[in-house]
Order: structure tokens, then C-alpha cells, then sequence
């Protein structure tokens, strides 16, 4: 049988959580080898991902979908284990963590500002620049261990952003045509302007990954054409296969 909406949403997020199990963690004990540049970069990306979840959890059950809301939940308990991860790639690493940064601070009140349309178009920029770090830690950097991390990482965003831009496409579907274009457009510029901050922000780490800003930039606007038309048109009804993580790019 095949499950359509967001029960077939909480099914792959479930069936991705009893094959990360299976899999396990990288093996920590090999330690990793961490430029400076990439300890302060993977440091601020950490904060981003460490968080509780409570206020979308929390608007995910006002929404009234009791499936969208247990997938909500497992997909903030993934977020919450990259936290753990990078955290724990620095400690191999010899670095620890910090305690905020003020990209995320921002990111989080303008988050909470109204309901759920307003919270995930926030998130979806995140999101979607965390697609273009991630690939360029996982392909760029010198060291195996981040390379893993990154990797598993990119693998679980990649299956986040269809997920998120359904919910969109749906909290926008009320609006005519030219109101969601001009959302999808706004959304398109301001996450152009989250991509040269943190692009000006991890540089130095950029350079080591052997990434150039402007190129970092570039491809975040790129990518964000095929996500601003599933938020406009609609994507596929439900969750696409997530592949495991290619141990060959690790």
C-alpha cells in the first residue's frame, strides 16, 4: 500500500532513524585533523543545529495534522543529532563548542516572529545554505572523519528541504498566483542576502575547502530556483527516497 500526505513523511523519518541506528555513529576514536579556519566555521554551524525545536513542534500541532506534527518532531530530533555530531567532531578534533553566535540568535527571532508559513520560510533559508556548506565540507575537506560527518549531514538536509517546501506549498495555496510569486521571490532575495553573510562570515573556511565566495553564493541562489517553484506549483506528494550516504565521499 502505498501512504501518500505526511504519514508517509513520519514513516521515512522513522524508517531513516532505525537506519542510522543500525549504521551507528563514525568512529570517533580516530580523532580528526582540523584546520583552525574550520574548527571556528564548524563551531557556529553547531549552534545553528542545536536547539530544542519547541516553537515549531509547537506550531506543527496547532496546524491540526497529528502526522505533520509527530514528522516535525522527528525531524527536529535529526537536526538536534547534528548538533551532537559536529559537537562531537570538534571534541575529536581537540575544540569545543560555543555557547550562541549571533547569525543563529537572529535567525531564531525572526523565526518566532509570526506562525508556521513565516517560521518555515526562515528555516528554508537555512536550509538551503546549509546544502552548499555541507557539500563543500564533505567534497573540500582534508580530513576523513569531517568528511563522514558532513556527508551523513547533507544526506538528512537534502531529504529535509522537499519536506519543508510541501508544508509551504500547502500554507500558501489560499494565496492567488501573483501573492505567492511575490513571496517565493522576497524569500529568493532574502536568502540571497543570508548566502553573502555567511559567505563573508566562514571565508576562511571557504578558501581552505577550496570554495570561493562568490561561487558559494552562486550556488545557493541556484538551487533555490528548484525550491521556490515547489513552494509555488507544488512538489511530488510524498518523500523521496533517501540513498544512504556514499562511503566513497567520506
Amino acid at each position: 500500500m502505498i501512504k501518500t500526505g505526511y504519514t508517509a513523511w513520519m514513516d521515512a523519518f522513522e524508517a531513516e532513524r532505525e537506519r542510522r541506528a543500525a549504521l551507528g555513529d563514525p568512529d570517533w576514536a580516530r580523532g580528526a585533523q582540523l584546520p583552525p579556519e574550520i574548527v571556528r566555521s564548524i563551531q557556529k554551524f553547531q549552534v545553528g543545529e542545536d536547539g530544542d525545536g519547541s516553537a515549531l513542534i509547537g506550531k506543527a500541532d496547532r496546524a491540526g495534522d497529528t502526522a505533520y506534527g509527530a514528522a516535525v518532531r522527528l525531524f527536529v530530533a535529526e537536526e538536534q543529532n547534528h548538533a551532537r555530531m559536529l559537537a562531537l567532531l570538534l571534541a575529536a578534533g581537540g575544540a569545543g563548542t560555543l555557547s550562541g553566535h549571533w547569525t543563529d540568535a537572529a535567525f531564531v527571532r525572526l523565526r518566532r516572529l509570526l506562525g508556521l508559513r513565516v517560521e518555515l520560510l526562515v528555516l528554508m533559508i537555512a536550509e538551503v545554505v546549509a546544502l552548499a556548506y555541507y557539500r563543500a565540507l564533505r567534497d573540500g575537506a582534508p580530513d576523513p572523519l569531517t568528511r563522514e560527518v558532513a556527508g551523513r549531514i547533507l544526506a538528512d538536509e537534502e531529504r529535509h528541504v522537499p519536506f519543508h517546501c510541501r508544508r509551504l506549498n500547502e500554507g500558501l495555496a489560499g494565496y492567488r498566483r501573483p501573492v505567492r510569486r511575490a513571496v517565493t521571490t522576497g524569500w529568493r532575495g532574502l536568502l540571497g542576502c543570508a548566502a553573502v553573510v555567511v559567505a563573508a562570515d566562514h571565508g576562511p573556511a571557504l578558501r581552505v575547502l577550496g570554495v570561493d565566495r562568490r561561487a558559494f553564493v552562486a550556488e545557493v541562489l541556484a538551487s533555490s530556483a528548484v525550491m521556490a517553484s515547489a513552494m509555488l506549483d507544488g512538489p511530488a506528494p510524498g518523500p523521496a527516497v533517501s540513498p544512504a550516504a556514499d562511503p566513497a565521499r567520506m
